[in-house]
């Protein structure tokens, strides 16, 4: 299916059903699955009527996570064009290499990250249209920067609202396939300039049919979403998989009060990153220590009570948390297990939409493995040495069609049609996998031993 099928599906069937929840003002604020459709439907035909954005076309979304950011990301890809998703945090040139490199034409910022609109207008030869949304817009004097046009968002969707609704509306005349490029998501640059890879509408849902498989999603689940929508590991576990599944996802204010959040909203599943899981960890931790009813309790091992207690402080029903992005600390999960919260270790990379694996909820987390296969998707290692260590490769409807205008390094990581992913590794008999550091990185001494940085740092 495509993300514009799913959006249209779960609103058809759960239509009055909260989709996000998100605070404005002091105060916690909902859409529903209808409400949000609608504000897609808006977006789109801003695009369509102000910027004439067609199948095909690119169009760059920079800004922090917010429920607008979603909706622009899906009147994008509902239009049949590419969103092109920009971390609010890169500097000038990073951002001005990406907009180029996509060429694309409108971009959708929130002034408040740190490119400056009138650099960009010069280093960026293609770029036609700015829209600017969020709380901190710049007065707009004449409309115009460099040959620019500049839109204020909130105006544009008041200007449009009525044609949104009405028979003709630019939502309702395009029609996006399975095997469109929904997104250029660019890698990290850390092996040379950013790569943009073409993920398509496919490649998207299919790995959400993973993900569903593997951890059985159920319908009152509600998605945390804490780490930045830009990437491909939040918007497919905490955007993509919600909306697919028909379930809830609710927003952080800020990683200051992921805490205060998660007792507000009472999430089921807290996809995040491994520092993130460690802090919440460790502050668990002290928390005990400084309870003397609790420690004495911790200590005299009738612990079920403390667990309930932890349970509460994080608003009672979380029953997953998922570490991705980076190497987990197997202890740091146990700990969490041994605190009453479920931890489990997943592993993933951009190109591949991008989850491969995840250690199964009911199966005990092995030390070192970053988890097991996932459904609907095949992996294999590559020129394996003596002790089964190679590279790591993928196969499966998740994995890219290739780097955007770089057909050089498109060809330099498919062989045999497996995505190499440039990661060495193993999987064990029970299709674990287990990273073992960076085929870049390795090092091979004078006795002809292979050397991992990784491993050394341990």
């Amino acid at each position: 299916m495509t993300l514009k099928e799913t959006l249209e599906r779960s609103a058809q069937k759960y239509g009055d059903k909260v989709l996000m929840k998100f605070k404005r003002d002091g105060e916690w604020k909902t859409y529903s699955y209808r409400e949000f459709l609608f504000r897609v439907r808006n977006v789109a035909e801003v695009l369509s009527r102000t910027c004439h954005v067609r199948p095909g076309d690119r169009v760059a979304l920079m800004g922090a996570n917010s429920p607008e950011w979603c909706a622009i990301h899906y009147a994008i890809t509902g239009l049949a064009a590419i969103a092109v998703p920009v971390d609010v945090k890169l500097q000038g040139q990073e951002v001005s290499h990406i907009l180029s490199d996509s060429g694309a034409a409108v971009l959708l910022m929130d002034p408040a990250g740190e490119a400056n609109i009138v650099d960009l207008a010069g280093r960026c030869p293609n770029l036609r249209h700015v829209i600017l949304f969020g709380d901190r817009k710049p007065e707009l004097d004449n409309g115009k920067t460099r040959g620019i046009q500049l839109h204020d968002f909130d105006k544009l969707l008041g200007e449009t609202k009525s044609f949104a609704a009405g028979h003709g509306a630019a939502y309702d005349r395009f029609h996006p396939k399975d095997a469109d490029v929904a997104s250029y998501i660019y890698t990290s640059g850390t092996t040379g300039r950013q790569k943009g890879a073409m993920l398509t509408h496919g490649n998207f849902t299919g790995n959400f049919r993973s993900i569903d498989a593997a951890i059985e999603i159920r319908p009152d689940d509600n998605f945390m979403v804490i780490l930045p929508l830009h990437h491909s590991f939040a918007f497919t576990v905490c955007l993509v998989t919600p909306i697919a599944s028909g379930t809830q996802m609710s927003f952080v204010e800020s990683l200051r009060t992921v805490g205060e959040n998660i007792r507000e909203t009472s999430p089921t599943l807290i996809p995040a990153v491994p520092l993130l899981l460690e802090k919440v960890y460790n502050k668990l931790l002290a928390g005990i220590k400084a309870n003397r009813a609790a420690n004495v309790l911790w200590t005299l091992g009738i612990r079920g009570p403390v667990r309930k207690g932890i349970l509460e402080k994080l608003g009672g029903r979380v029953r997953l948390m998922i570490s991705g992005g980076a190497p987990a600390d197997p202890l740091m999960l146990k700990g969490l297990e041994e605190l009453g919260l479920k931890a489990r270790e997943g592993y993933g990379i951009t190109e591949c939409s991008p989850v491969l694996s995840l250690t199964p909820i009911d199966a005990p987390i092995r030390p070192g493995s970053c988890g097991q296969i996932l459904p609907f998707v095949e992996m294999k290692v590559f020129d394996a040495n003596s002790e089964g260590v190679g590279e790591l490769a993928a196969k499966g409807e998740n994995v890219m069609k290739g780097y955007y205008n770089n057909p050089a390094a498109t060809e330099s990581v498919f062989r045999d049609g497996w995505f190499l992913t440039g990661d060495l590794g193993y999987i064990d008999a029970d299709n674990y996998v287990f990273i073992t550091g960076r085929k870049k990185a390795l090092i091979v001494n004078r006795e002809g031993k292979n050397i991992y940085p990784e491993e050394v740092e341990l």
